[in-house]
């Protein structure tokens, strides 16, 4: 149980929907969902929110070069976020879209606060871009492309843009962001996003241009006939409309302010800057921290149609299984950095971890006790040296080690404790070899058995988080009831006698983690 019982609020970005999800989408959902299942294993009530931020330019040219109504692809776009999410078992309770009603109202409310602070005010822009970007850029970022085109510092295509615009003064708010970075160095996490932010405000802010006039599909800005917000503007605040913004008495006066926003680096300006900035004005709690997640790469290389190397992660989730995909991502990528990932990379380490190495010690722990014992439990056994010492190493991989890690996002270097601890346990049943103690001292076989069920379920119960579904299989098997898988779980010294008094016995066990196979004709790379 953590000592943090405060309640926990973490978001993923709100994806835009103008293509379908690729396996960058399906990486943050699954980090951010681990967390989330993390935190409601140690005891907190939890909230996680998600969804699609379907205004913009970008989503209204797409729409209307096939064709459509935007709402009509909006519609069809979100379903396949939605559908995703469903596939990799996101445990997601708010789905947002930013075309609801209710999501409109709380961006009025945010921008009247805003006004109401005198930081809007009425002028004419003029400047660059980026439409697939959805953002502006100063002159000072633009990089040459070729002939005489201009690229963003993204590398996307920008235009001249002149229209009559709000302006917030985003230039008035460039000392309150510094002295927050340096008062509350987590704020943006990890550091290397810090400093990249801390330079670019530095460097001097300018007010950003907060409406359009030139196209009509956003949520309209109040008392202004022909505007609508920029996309930035009422996007970010999906995070508090989820959680019922401005409504006190809802979700949002229990959960705010966020503890987490989950995003990609690409869009850490957004949340560390304009966000922050925008509830200053508004007289809003600021989100405690944003981290931004470095990007996957697909062998190496940045993801591109043009290079045809686009994966589809629901596609991968049907080839591997949803928990392997899972597992793999947080087990090898250092969250925080860049990470590659390849087919090969991925049946490589669920066979390793999963299957040869934790599932095959449950299957055949259970299956010993199934057979040697008639799958009957017993508590009454002293144990020896080598079987404290090992529940005693788990318990603390479990209850300490992991979780810290698990606390600063650190997922890589949890579950390599855990794997630590899992083969600690496979060491132990090839020392002990209870299949010889059978014959030898079969009370001895029966205390280790008892050992083993034991550690089985610690390391159920602590990778739980990442792999949910064959977990909680696995803990069906061994009985341990649904609302004793918890950390509170693992501090309840008479779970263990209290299940072999109820007189539940073991059965033929089922595999939970089976073999993956490489698709033919896919080698090393």
């Amino acid at each position: 149980m953590s000592e943090n019982n405060a309640p926990f609020y973490i978001t993923t970005a709100i994806s835009y929907p103008n293509g379908r999800p690729h396996i960058g989408h399906a990486y943050e959902a699954i980090a951010t969902d681990v967390m989330a299942r993390f935190e409601r294993a140690r005891g907190r009530d939890v909230r996680l929110t998600t969804g699609t931020d379907e205004h913009g330019l970008k989503m209204y040219q797409t729409a209307r070069d096939q064709g459509r109504a935007t709402i009509e692809l909006a519609d069809e776009m979100s379903g396949y976020f939605r559908e995703m999410y469903g596939k990799l078992n996101i445990s997601f309770d708010h789905f947002m879209r930013t075309s609801d009603p209710a999501h409109h109202a709380a961006s009025q409310a945010l921008w009247r606060a805003m006004e109401a602070n005198g930081d809007l005010y009425l002028d004419r822009y003029e400047g660059w871009y980026s439409v697939r970007d959805e953002a502006f850029y100063d002159e000072s970022e633009l990089v040459q492309g070729e002939g005489e085109a201009k690229l963003s510092p993204q590398g996307t295509p920008v235009e001249w843009t002149v229209e009559e615009s709000w302006f917030f003064r985003l230039s008035a708010y460039q000392d309150r962001l510094l002295a927050l970075y340096n008062e509350n160095p987590d704020f943006i996490r990890p550091e290397s996003r810090r400093n990249e932010v801390m330079r670019f405000v530095e460097g001097g802010l300018k007010d950003l241009s907060v409406s359009r006039t030139s196209f009509d599909w956003g949520v309209p800005v109040p008392d202004s006939p022909g505007h609508v917000m920029y996309v930035w503007v009422d996007a970010l605040t999906t995070y508090m409309s989820a959680l019922g913004f401005p409504d006190q008495d809802g979700e949002w006066g229990q959960f705010w302010p966020a503890d987490i926003h989950m995003i990609g680096k690409d869009i850490v300006r957004f949340h560390a800057v304009y966000w922050p900035a925008f509830l200053m004005s508004a007289k809003l709690p600021l989100p405690k921290q944003v981290f931004g997640h470095g990007f996957l790469l697909n062998r190496g290389e940045k993801m591109s149609k043009s290079l045809g190397n686009v994966v589809d992660p629901m596609e991968l989730a049907e080839r591997f299984g949803v928990d392997a995909l899972r597992y793999y991502l947080l087990r090898e990528v250092s969250f925080g950095q860049d990470g590659s990932y390849s087919a090969e990379a991925i049946v490589r380490t669920a066979n390793a971890d999963l299957a040869n190495s934790f599932g095959n010690l449950a299957q055949r722990s259970l299956s010993m006790i199934f057979k040697n014992l008639d799958g009957n439990l017993s508590a009454d056994h002293a144990p020896a040296q080598a079987d404290s010492d090992l529940l005693a190493d788990l318990a603390a991989m479990a209850t300490e080690r992991l979780p810290r890690e698990f606390e600063q996002l650190a997922f890589s270097v949890g579950i390599e404790d855990w794997i630590r601890a899992v083969f600690a346990c496979n060491q132990y049943v090839d020392t002990q070899a209870p299949w010889a103690l059978r014959k030898t001292d079969p009370d001895r076989m029966r205390a280790v058995l008892m050992t083993l069920f034991q550690a089985v379920r610690t390391l159920a119960i602590a990778i739980r988080p990442v792999v949910p579904a064959a977990a909680d299989k696995l803990l069906d098997q061994m009985g341990i009831a649904e609302n004793a898988r918890d950390f509170a779980a693992l501090a309840d010294a008479d779970w263990f006698a209290n299940l072999a008094a109820s007189g539940f016995t073991v059965g033929q066990p089922v595999p939970v983690f089976p073999r993956l196979e490489l698709p033919e004709g896919e080698g090393e790379a």
